[in-house]
């Protein structure tokens, strides 16, 4: 599969898929102006995984209304390729103190049928 690394800017963040080095990785903020645009071709990529281990980083310090949608959306295709048989597993990660990103990591747990690990840094 095609790598995708989109380097992060002030409304979106940086993404990193590639399957060659096991790196798997969404950080920073996630505001972008399209949200649906912005993420279309990370959920295309999604549904084109042909499996393996993956280890699903989110490193989010913000997102908007209409980010969240579409990372539950990712949340959903990680679960679609979990029941395919694959080895998934996302890490969520938030500031220590920052209450907020812990509670939505934990709603998003909730909602998705994949082992995921919530860690303060």
């Amino acid at each position: 599969m095609k790598k995708i690394n989109l380097e992060g800017t002030e409304d979106t963040p940086k993404i990193i898929l590639d399957p060659e080095n096991g790196i798997y990785e969404i950080s920073g903020r996630s505001l972008p102006e399209d949200c649906a645009q912005f993420y279309k071709p990370i959920l295309e990529w999604l549904d084109g995984y042909t499996g393996g281990k993956m280890n699903f980083e989110i490193k989010l310090d913000y997102f908007n209304t209409a980010s969240s949608k579409l990372i539950l959306d990712i949340l959903n295709r990680l679960e679609k390729i979990k029941e395919k048989g694959n080895d998934i597993k996302i890490s969520w990660y938030h500031q220590e103190d920052d209450e907020d990103m812990q509670e939505a990591g934990e709603e998003f747990s909730e909602l998705v049928e994949v082992p995921f690990e919530i860690k303060a840094c």
